[in-house]
């Protein structure tokens, strides 16, 4: 699928091998929290595939702007954010089989050059987030699996 909600600059930063920081992606992060909230809003059950290497990203996701760290000398009003129930799907594998599978990749946007820079940047979930594990080693309908199984629980 396309990344229909990812922002042309941030699109052809990685095109061209560039990182992002966070200063490009809070706006789209927090564009997706609003996305999730709306769509959440209408009904819909929403599942959105995005690489929100850091806790902060996926603070965002399911806080909004009201999760996004303050800049230097910025203030925060005192705001009760709206909140998404976010369940972080962490799909783990070594660098040699992600790169592997990156490398066989037709007509995607992101460079192999540039997922260094994701192992590096990349701050696993963990306790108190809202996630589960699952390792790429496992087929994909293994992989399906465990989420709708988990997805029954929850």
């Amino acid at each position: 699928m396309e990344n229909i909600f990812l922002p042309p600059g941030l699109k052809s930063s990685k095109e061209s091998g560039i990182f992002s920081g966070p200063q490009d992606r809070i706006p789209w992060l927090c564009n997706l929290h609003d996305i999730l909230l709306r769509e959440v809003a209408l009904g819909q059950h929403v599942v959105l595939a995005c690489s929100a290497l850091k806790k902060t990203y996926r603070d965002i996701l399911i806080r909004g702007k009201v999760g996004a760290p303050l800049h230097y000398g910025e203030s925060r009003k005192e705001e009760k954010p709206t909140e998404v129930q976010l369940l972080v799907i962490h799909l783990s594998g070594s660098f040699e089989v992600i790169s592997g599978r990156l490398l066989q990749r037709k007509e995607h946007f992101m460079p192999p050059s540039l997922l260094q820079s994701q192992f590096d940047t990349l701050e696993p979930p963990s306790p108190p987030e809202n996630f589960i594990q699952i390792s790429v080693d496992k087929n994909l309908s293994e992989i399906i699996a465990v989420i709708m199984e988990t997805l029954k629980i929850k």
